[in-house]
């Protein structure tokens, strides 16, 4: 094809990509309280049975615009796949069949492996971290002042959002680790011996995307190096099926 037949056909694929989000995002910004009332779940579970507990906004404008965030975070996620295939759409005709089977299973994993760091921050951290952080609340009492924890909307829905997106970050290591691999940039050999430096980077990474405590830094830093680790296993399974098939095309 033309290079001007080339842009065209990627600026038709922008436009559907684009056309996607939008459409998604009018749809997220109508059901943004749901969507919020979800994440807000966990919090309402560790207050659970305690009267006059609530969420604040000091602004007019606050809770407005914490629904456009969460309408383009949901948005974002839920176009993704629209997007890939568009993507893949768009570079598939340009590659081998042997190329098409090695990349396509890394576009599926990309969005599943998002997906579930976010739901081990939902279902695993987010409880314990609330119920941690609500531990330094303090009842009145003599010569004591009470200390009551009153989050507020945009900062609970930014805390909660740099969360997910840390956590599914982090989870998309082995798609990252393997695609070096498969392009040649690295091996398993390499990875094993770059292990020392990983968890020294999977400590300072943990440090900062997640907030300045001990309990979420751990939570994420573990996950990367098993993730580092599983990542090992995977390379050496597919340099030794690589192997095999040379030997057999030999």
């Amino acid at each position: 094809m033309p290079l001007v037949e080339h842009l065209t056909e990627l600026r038709r694929r922008l436009l559907y990509s684009v056309a996607a989000f939008f459409v998604l995002f009018l749809a997220c910004f109508y059901f943004a309280d749901t969507f919020f009332n979800f994440l807000v779940e966990p919090l309402a579970r560790v207050w659970e049975g305690q009267e006059g507990r609530r969420l604040i906004y000091t602004a007019l404008h606050e809770k407005f615009f914490t629904n456009v965030k969460i309408a383009f975070f949901a948005a974002a996620f839920l176009s993704f796949p629209v997007m890939a295939s568009q993507i893949w759409a768009f570079v598939a005709p340009g590659l081998f069949k042997r190329e098409k089977k090695a990349f396509l299973p890394f576009l599926i994993a990309t969005p599943v492996l998002f997906f579930i760091g976010g739901v081990f921050v939902y279902y695993l951290l987010l409880p314990v971290a609330w119920q941690f952080f609500s531990s330094f609340e303090q009842i009145a009492g003599e010569d004591l002042l009470a200390i009551t924890l009153e989050p507020k909307v945009n900062e609970y829905l930014s805390l909660v959002m740099r969360l997910i997106f840390a956590f599914g970050v982090a989870f998309e290591l082995p798609v990252i680790l393997l695609i070096l691999v498969k392009v040649g940039m690295t091996s398993a050999e390499g990875l094993k011996k770059k292990r020392r430096y990983a968890v020294v980077i999977a400590f300072i990474a943990a440090a900062v995307l997640t907030p300045p405590d001990p309990l979420s830094q751990l939570a994420l830093a573990l996950p990367i190096i098993l993730l580092y680790e599983i990542s090992i296993f995977i390379a050496t399974q597919m340099t030794r099926n690589r192997d095999a098939d040379d030997a057999t095309e030999s």
